[in-house]
């Protein structure tokens, strides 16, 4: 699936999470699910916890952080 198809699986709804991304109108923001596969979560586990899910949505949270950072700069301090 490219990009742009994946990016149409988040939506925003002022209603939910103050209108933060959402994955397809459902009640899971997409930082939700970034912060879980930071955390070690592997995608198979995502869609175990949250049958309603596709791994599709996960991609595109992915597609979604990446294009949110891409011309973000970030410094990292040691």
């Amino acid at each position: 699936m490219k990009e742009q198809e994946l990016l149409k699986r988040i939506t925003f709804n002022p209603d939910i999470f103050s209108g933060k991304p959402i994955i397809r109108g459902h009640r899971i923001a997409v930082e939700h699910i970034l912060g879980m596969l930071v955390a070690g979560d592997s995608i198979e586990s995502l869609l175990d916890a949250y049958p309603y899910l596709e791994k599709e949505d996960i991609l595109a949270c992915l597609a979604y952080a990446h294009r949110m950072v891409a011309h973000e700069r970030v410094e990292i301090t040691v």
